[in-house]
C-alpha cells in the first residue's frame, strides 16, 4: 500500500573534532578523531536514545574515524555490534580539503562563487561537484533502504550525509541543500515509504 512504511532511519552526526570545530572542511580519511567536545556530544546523544526509548534493529556507520569512534559509543548502549558502510563517504573537496569556507572565500573569491551557486561544476577541478556527490549519496540510502524492508536503522555519518537525506525526503533543490544546517552530535529522524519519505525531526540536539 501507499502508506506501508519500508524503513525507519535516526540519523547520528559524528561528534566534534577539531576540523569541525574550526568550521574546516574535512573529506580526510580517517582523519581528524573526535575532540573531548566531540566525545561529550554523543554521550549526550546516547542519553537522548535512552530517554526517548529509541529502538533500532541495526547500527550502521561511515568509515571514517570521527564516525566509527562515535558509533562504537552507541553501540555500547545497545550492547550491539555495527557494520560500516563504505558508500557513506563525505564529499571530496579536492585542494579545498581543510580549508574553511572564509579561507576559500578570500583566497579563490571566483571558484566560491561557483562552488556555492553553481552544483554542477566541480570546485577544485580534482574535486567532486555538488550533483554528484548528492546522487551517489541518494544511491547508497535508497540501497540501504531497500536491503533493510520492514527495519528501524541507526545510521552514524557525516553532517554532508545528513544534509542529502533531509535534502532528498523534502526534494530540496541542488543548489539549496548547504542551507539544511546539521550540527555535530545531533539526530535526524526520516521515515521511508513505497511513494515518499516523510522528515519527522531534523538536527536534534540536547541543550
Amino acid at each position: 500500500m501507499y502508506f506501508d512504511r519500508k524503513c525507519k532511519i535516526t540519523y547520528i552526526s559524528h561528534g566534534a573534532t577539531i576540523y569541525s570545530e574550526d568550521g574546516r572542511i574535512c573529506d580526510t580519511e580517517p582523519f581528524p578523531p573526535l575532540s573531548d567536545n566531540g566525545i561529550e556530544e554523543i554521550e549526550r546523544v546516547c542519553e537522548i536514545l535512552k530517554n526517548r526509548r529509541i529502538r533500532n534493529d541495526k547500527i550502521i556507520s561511515s568509515a571514517g574515524l570521527r564516525c566509527v569512534q562515535s558509533a562504537k559509543i552507541i553501540s555500547k548502549l545497545f550492547k550491539q555490534n555495527f557494520v560500516i558502510d563504505e558508500n557513506l563517504k563525505p564529499k571530496n573537496y579536492g585542494d579545498f580539503n581543510g580549508l574553511t569556507l572564509s579561507q576559500i572565500e578570500a583566497e579563490h573569491p571566483e571558484e566560491f562563487q561557483t562552488l556555492i551557486h553553481n552544483p554542477d561544476v566541480a570546485i577544485p577541478k580534482n574535486a567532486q561537484s555538488i550533483s554528484d556527490f548528492l546522487n551517489e549519496t541518494f544511491f547508497a540510502i535508497d540501497k540501504i533502504v531497500e536491503e533493510n524492508t520492514d527495519s528501524r536503522l541507526i545510521i552514524i555519518t557525516y553532517p554532508e550525509i545528513i544534509q542529502a537525506a533531509v535534502a532528498k525526503a523534502l526534494k530540496v533543490p541542488d543548489s539549496m541543500v548547504k542551507n539544511i544546517y546539521i550540527k555535530t552530535g545531533s539526530l535526524t529522524q526520516i521515515s521511508y515509504f513505497d511513494k515518499f519519505e516523510s522528515l519527522i525531526y531534523c538536527g536534534y540536539k540536547a541543550v
